[in-house]
């Protein structure tokens, strides 16, 4: 009989994921602090989005173009690419939260040290600084992700992972809903609150990982790996075609900034702060939804978002084509449809990674899988670089192709969320 605590938290627990008689108390505990940090981290990655604040923040401290532009791929490629190197050092310790924990840390001490260089340094200094702390952020945020879905995947069951971080998804972007609408409406055009929002993301992801740090895991048994093991990309053919799948859905990602491009928006933080609140709002209604039809199918989940992405590119190359973005509705609309679809695919191929990997090779899985997707999202990117040549459509609609793409190799993925659970 569980205490009367444990019974509250159960009920609420169930009422958040739809379980009702298969989640024990320990998991329920464990979902919400998932839950909590999850959010918090979320709030936190809002506040310091490379593409708005840290590239707005580098102008104004004067520091050259060229380390602007290098903002978005290091903090891309610096979170994925390392993976496939720390999946060895997560599956050697039987307690894995403390890798998150240590890594959510790292992006705080990263975080307050971007707000410290844009208070102290201008110029290429600053720039320089603010480049290797957001370095520091990546390299963290790659043990976070290559930790976090084997640690998903022993304290949170079946059919209940995809609405945990749904949950975490929807609540954070509330928050981030806010600081959008603050710079859509100029408020915050100085440094000066800006760099207070970062410091703010800095104080967040410690308290992120004091919750996580609470998580009661139950203790694996250390597998001892190569530091590069790519066995399951070698013999699992499903694997295979679930990265080509999520390779193909990367254009949901890089589509939105070639759509903020046909806007003719008078300033970049204008157009990049309703990128912001574009990608914030569809988050916010549509993280959960998504979440919790993952738990149903993921693999259908990756379809329709797949499919949706597709025809939200190309509607937004066809408006763009006859100059309808340049309203007051057309593109904030597609925009809007677009950041559902990427929320779909990114809720969806973390509970499907989640649940076809064999429980003793998570983390191997999900790192293999994070560095060829930061591989893939360099090819897929210079792609759309050689297509803006010809235009932002052009690139709209090449990423329009590839989403379809995506969505006609998940076809082939069985449907993980119908076998047993192998926990």
């Amino acid at each position: 009989m569980v205490d009367a605590p444990d019974a509250e938290v159960r009920e609420v627990y169930g009422t958040l994921t739809g379980a009702e008689e298969g989640a024990d108390a320990r998991e329920a505990r464990n979902g919400l602090r998932h839950m909590v940090s999850l959010s918090v981290q979320k709030v936190a990655d809002g506040l310091i989005e490379p593409k708005l604040v840290l590239a707005w923040l580098m102008n104004a401290v004067g520091a050259p173009a060229f380390l602007v532009s290098a903002l978005v791929p290091i903090r891309e490629a610096g979170a994925l690419l390392p993976q496939v190197f720390l999946a060895g050092v997560v599956e050697a310790r039987r307690i894995r939260k403390w890798v998150w924990v240590a890594g959510c840390a790292m992006q705080g001490v990263g975080a307050a040290g971007i707000a410290a260089s844009a208070l102290l340094f201008e110029g290429w200094a600053a720039g320089i600084a603010i480049c290797l702390c957001l370095a520091v952020l990546a390299l963290a945020r790659a043990a976070c992700s290559v930790s976090y879905k084997d640690i998903l995947g022993k304290s949170v069951g079946k059919t209940r992972r995809g609405a945990v971080k749904g949950v975490a998804g929807s609540a954070s972007s509330a928050a981030v809903v806010v600081f959008a609408l603050l710079l859509v409406s100029g408020l915050l055009q100085d440094t000066g609150p800006l760099i207070a929002a970062v410091a703010l993301a800095a104080g967040l992801w410690l308290l992120a990982a004091l919750v996580f740090a609470t998580l009661e895991e139950r203790a694996s048994e250390p597998q001892a790996r190569q530091a590069l093991d790519l066995t399951p990309l070698r013999n699992d053919p499903q694997f295979r075609r679930f990265i080509a799948a999520r390779g193909a859905l990367t254009a949901t990602a890089l589509a939105p900034p070639y759509l903020v491009l046909l806007t003719g928006g008078d300033g970049a933080l204008q157009r990049l702060g309703a990128l912001l609140l574009a990608s914030a709002a569809a988050a916010f209604v549509s993280s959960y939804v998504w979440g919790r039809l993952s738990d149903r199918s993921s693999r259908q989940v990756l379809i329709v978002a797949g499919l949706a992405g597709a025809l939200s590119m190309a509607a937004a190359a066809l408006a763009g084509a006859f100059g309808w973005t340049e309203g007051l509705v057309a593109a904030p609309l597609i925009l809007f449809v677009m950041q559902i679809a990427y929320q779909g695919v990114r809720e969806a191929r973390g509970t499907y990674l989640v649940d076809m990997a064999p429980k003793e090779a998570r983390s191997t899985y999900a790192a293999i899988a994070n560095t060829s997707i930061g591989l893939l999202l360099l090819a897929a990117g210079a792609l759309g670089g050689a297509l803006t040549v010809g235009g932002a459509i052009w690139a709209l609609s090449g990423f329009a192709l590839l989403s379809a793409i995506g969505a006609w190799i998940a076809l082939g993925l069985h449907e993980v969320e119908k076998s047993e659970d192998p926990d």
